[in-house]
């Protein structure tokens, strides 16, 4: 399902209960046109008189995929995508006779519908099966529309182009292995069209054609094709998206649909068919990792019955599972399922299922069930790519509902790191997303979630927000720049026993003249961190005070010198230096932790660590003024894009909500800075008179 879909959202879609074709496809197809075979013929199979076009699901669900590889490969999903009125339904409709994919007597039908209603034959209505959308001549739904040819079977998306269901569109589109844009020739391209070709680039749809509806109206003039092509190839490749054919058509009068047109023989692509016959199907599901959500526990006799739809990948009695986050482990004991002969050992993506474990643990709705061996992301932070829908607009310290597979979890909006213009791909920072804007925004929970970057598993990176009832906005995963927190988590050590010491804290700060702690100082860089903790490190050890700088230089040449720059490795550095800072504060000693420490939950593991002996102060000066000092050319370097994940230029940080000490070295002074940390820790941490 779609991002929207897959969350569980309200949004009707339907499904268009096609069949396999009963002849051959046509060159031409209007309704009284003449009839030329092509080469890409469709299988023959009798369809049943009971088979209807453009009838309503009674649930998203029934719009799912079929599973890869059942009774031969996946089916090839394109979302039909446009602005409205550029002639998608009536494109599909077409396409559809062209191919004998029609159920019986459903043209017949058509035609005595638009002949009682005093208008010319019109193929959209054959997938427009809404009383209004027949009314208004618009998509309202989503249309899931199958056929087969020899090559391949298909179900093309229907999806709404007009902005007031735009909705239904991105849950739609969402469902994809491949994308076909329809152009209007006459209008050219629009902003809807712009917007469309966005919302494909950010559902991670890479194959891509155009198809340049209404050729007849331009009087099929070549000019008119190349200057509409120009233009949406040049927007489309600004985005990262390169489609793979950009072709001329004439949706009503059937030309270059299911064969080539005669009537544009300046053309030497591909017709509509040829072009979908050469785009490939999504990899298996059944081939990615593992992906369960917990649906339900259910207790049945004396079996705990754990249900779910396996989203990717695949199971089998005895395999080891993992359940995230609560990274709690068990061994499958059987799967269940009803009026089964035989006993069922296996089961994959696609399906629904129940198993038992062979140990009893206390698993609930929301989990995500994988292996050990290839868990999803842990994380309490991640970016988001996100559609706002919501009347209101999205600003920082909102707080929504997000729906992640059957998870449900309150959610901050930590700042919106920019807007997205679809139109010219500028981009703003503000402090709001407005409608139908596109942006891309920092989403922070307190409980952690377990989930997948949507690059790496479309089915468990897509979300949804929820604001009250009413669906405001839906969005893919995206976690670059920011750690799995899984390893940060995980106790590997077994068999120990933590060492009861005989010196207690008191007598370690009656024989140092102080308690031990902390000061954690977290900054970007060039904000005059280790400047201050080396000037204030020397005046306390003047004034008695046992104290030590731990400096992320200095720690890297040793401790951490295995460790490099990416997000992973920068939240294992912190973990190390916090857990080492701690051990010195037990001792009695001052430790001065001099680091970027860009993420807010690195620094609260530190914290933890710690406990009380935690001090956060933060160095601040804003980004330009750091980037002016730049002492040791660091940000020169990765403005150059010579040094990446850069904290402040490529990758995020995340500034204290609450710091125990704010040191401004923007408008102080050095020797002021100093000073407010020295009054701050012989505050703190009073000397004892000995």
């Amino acid at each position: 399902m779609g991002i929207l879909a897959t969350a569980g959202t309200n949004i009707q879609e339907r499904e268009t209960v096609s069949t396999k074709s009963t002849r051959k496809p046509e060159a031409r197809g209007t309704a009284g046109g003449s009839r030329t075979q092509t080469g890409g013929k469709a299988r023959k199979a009798k369809p049943k008189s009971s088979d209807l076009l453009a009838v309503k699901s009674k649930s998203p669900a029934a719009a799912s995929r079929p599973v890869a590889g059942e009774g031969g490969p996946a089916p090839l999903y394109v979302a039909v995508v446009g602005h409205v009125d550029h002639g998608k339904s009536t494109l599909v409709g077409h396409l559809l006779h062209q191919v004998g994919a029609l159920p019986e007597g459903r043209r017949e039908a058509v035609e005595a519908m638009c002949s009682k209603r005093g208008m010319p034959f019109e193929w959209a209505f054959v997938t427009d099966a809404f009383q209004a959308e027949r009314d208004q001549g618009i998509t309202i739904d989503v249309s899931h529309i199958r056929f087969t040819t020899d090559q391949r079977d298909y179900v093309l998306v229907d999806a709404p182009g007009h902005r007031e269901f735009l909705k239904n569109m991105i849950s739609g589109a969402a469902q994809g292995d491949a994308a076909l844009l329809v152009i209007d020739a006459e209008e050219g391209v629009r902003e809807q069209s712009r917007r469309h070709g966005y919302l494909v680039h950010l559902l991670g749809i890479r194959q891509v054609a155009v198809a340049i509806n209404k050729m007849d109206l331009t009087g099929y003039e070549p000019e008119r094709f190349a200057e509409i092509e120009l233009e949406y190839r040049a927007y489309l490749e600004s985005i990262g998206i390169r489609p793979a054919f950009v072709i001329p058509v004439s949706a009503r009068e059937g030309e270059n649909l299911a064969a080539r047109s005669r009537k544009m023989s300046w053309y030497n692509g591909p017709s509509v068919l040829e072009a979908l016959e050469r785009m490939r199907s999504m990899a298996p599901l059944r081939d990615l990792a593992l992906r369960m959500p917990v649906q339900d526990v259910y207790r049945f006799d004396d079996r705990r019955i754990i249900s779910g739809r396996i989203e990717s990948g695949r199971l089998r009695v005895g395999d080891r599972l993992l359940f995230s986050p609560s990274n709690k482990t068990a061994e499958i004991k059987s799967i269940e399922a009803w009026n089964v002969g035989e006993p069922i050992f296996a089961a994959h993506a696609g399906q629904s299922v129940g198993f038992t474990l062979e140990e009893q643990i206390f698993v609930e709705r929301g989990e995500l069930v994988s292996h050990e061996e290839h868990p999803p992301v842990e994380t309490n932070v991640f970016r988001g790519r996100l559609f706002w829908l919501g009347k209101n607009a999205l600003v920082a310290g909102s707080q929504y509902t997000l729906k992640l597979g059957t998870l449900q979890t309150p959610v901050t909006v930590e700042r919106i790191e920019r807007v997205i213009d679809t139109g010219d791909l500028t981009t703003t920072e503000t402090d709001a997303l407005e409608r139908d804007a596109v942006g891309e925004v920092i989403l922070r929970s307190r409980a952690m979630l377990a989930l997948d970057p949507h690059d790496v598993n479309p089915r468990t990176g897509r979300f949804v927000l929820v604001d009250g009832y009413d669906l405001v906005g839906g969005g893919i995963v995206d976690m670059q720049g920011y750690p799995d927190q899984r390893p940060l988590l995980s106790i590997k050590s077994t068999n120990i026993r933590a060492v009861e010491h005989s010196v207690s804290d008191s007598m370690r700060g009656a024989r140092n003249g102080h308690q031990g702690g902390v000061l954690w100082f977290t900054g970007l860089s060039g904000a005059g961190k280790s400047t201050l903790a080396i000037e204030l490190e020397q005046r306390l050890f003047a004034k008695g005070y046992q104290v030590y700088v731990l400096d992320g230089d200095n720690i890297r040449r040793g401790l951490n010198a295995n460790l490099g720059f990416s997000p992973e490795d920068r939240a294992e550095n912190i973990r190390r230096v916090g857990e080492v800072a701690a051990l010195f504060a037990e001792a009695g000693m001052i430790v001065i932790s001099s680091f970027i420490s860009p993420y807010r939950s690195d620094r609260e593991r530190a914290r933890a660590a710690a406990g009380e002996r935690f001090h956060e102060i933060f160095v601040h000066a804003d980004l330009e003024e750091c980037e002016r000092r730049d002492p040791k050319g660091l940000y020169k370097k990765a403005r150059a894009g010579e040094i990446a994940e850069f904290t402040g230029v490529s990758a995020p940080y995340e500034p204290p909500e609450t710091a125990d000490l704010v040191i401004d070295t923007g408008s102080m002074p050095v020797e002021d800075s100093v000073r407010a940390l020295v009054d701050y820790v012989e505050h703190e941490f009073e000397l004892i008179q000995h």
